[in-house]
């Protein structure tokens, strides 16, 4: 079917314009799930992952705009600033305005990616925010003192075991992760008040203090620049004729998902990090109330 569509975009490209659809053209693609939380049975958002989507979205034939559909709770702040800018370096390139719709949550890393559109719109309870920089972990020192399991480790370097959940907190770790922390929340800080500019309407120090909003909240404080889903937006810009062209990742052949599907199933009983790793993506989501 993929075949089939593309081979008649080609097509049509070739047409004479008296011949070729006048309705106007939304490319449309969604970004589902934590950012950079890839797993073994579902994969994260990463610069790597959406960037073939995002080329295929901006070089669709005869589009008006880009339209974003976005679902995230956050993640990898590093892989959520690599998609802001690949869809800012794309749309500049292309010269296509960008909107971004918000559904269930986009916070932290999510709302980052937000950012990178000319406009923003969420419905009315949708989760907005969380403009600030968390780190999460377990400490399991005095568990395996309490069962006699010895913890070694040998480095090279005094820092290389920062942070180690079996040893007891460092107060010199902490100081630098809060440093690490501090770095990462003004440089979120930063990219917001250029995606949003004059738009920010409340405090900056209850704006940006990691707490989150529903989306009428956020509309208030200027986060967002609109309540509505998709198809009401873009009739309301581009006409009840605009057509929506929702683009979607290439399939694996069917003899790569029976393989990849094989591989990935034996991997995830064997492997305790892929448990960890859903238990981390759970804990983003359940931030908000939400479960995914």
């Amino acid at each position: 079917m993929q075949f089939v569509k593309k081979t008649l975009g080609n097509l049509e490209a070739l047409l004479p314009k008296r011949f070729r659809s006048k309705d106007p053209r939304v490319a449309v693609i969604r970004m589902n799930g934590a950012i950079g939380m890839a797993q073994p049975l579902r994969a994260g958002l990463s610069a790597a992952g959406v960037s073939p989507l995002l080329e295929k979205a901006f070089n669709l034939p005869r589009a008006k705009a880009v339209a974003i559909i976005i679902n995230s709770p956050g993640g990898a702040p590093a892989q959520a600033h690599l998609i802001y800018q690949r869809i800012k370096s794309l749309a500049a390139e292309k010269e296509l305005p960008v909107f971004i719709f918000v559904e269930d949550v986009a916070a932290s890393g999510g709302y980052m990616i937000a950012c990178a559109g000319d406009e923003i719109y969420a419905d009315p309870t949708s989760i907005v925010g969380s403009i600030g920089v968390v780190s999460a972990g377990f400490g399991f020192d005095r568990f395996i003192e309490k069962h006699g399991i010895d913890r070694r480790v040998h480095t090279s370097g005094k820092s290389k075991a920062m942070l180690d959940p079996f040893h007891p907190e460092n107060p010199d770790d902490i100081a630098h992760l809060k440093n690490l922390q501090e770095q990462i929340h003004i440089f979120f800080k930063d990219l917001v008040r250029e995606g949003r500019k004059d738009k920010l309407k409340a405090d900056e120090d209850f704006l940006f203090s990691g707490s989150f909003w529903v989306g009428a909240e956020a509309l208030n404080y200027g986060l967002i620049d609109g309540l509505g889903n998709i198809h009401q937006i873009m009739r309301e810009k581009y006409g009840e004729k605009v057509k929506l062209n929702l683009l979607s990742p290439p399939k694996p052949s069917l003899l790569g998902r029976l393989l990849g599907k094989g591989a990935q199933v034996e991997m995830s009983l064997i492997q305790p990090e892929a448990l960890i790793s859903a238990v981390e993506e759970r804990s983003l989501w359940a931030r908000f109330g939400l479960w995914n």
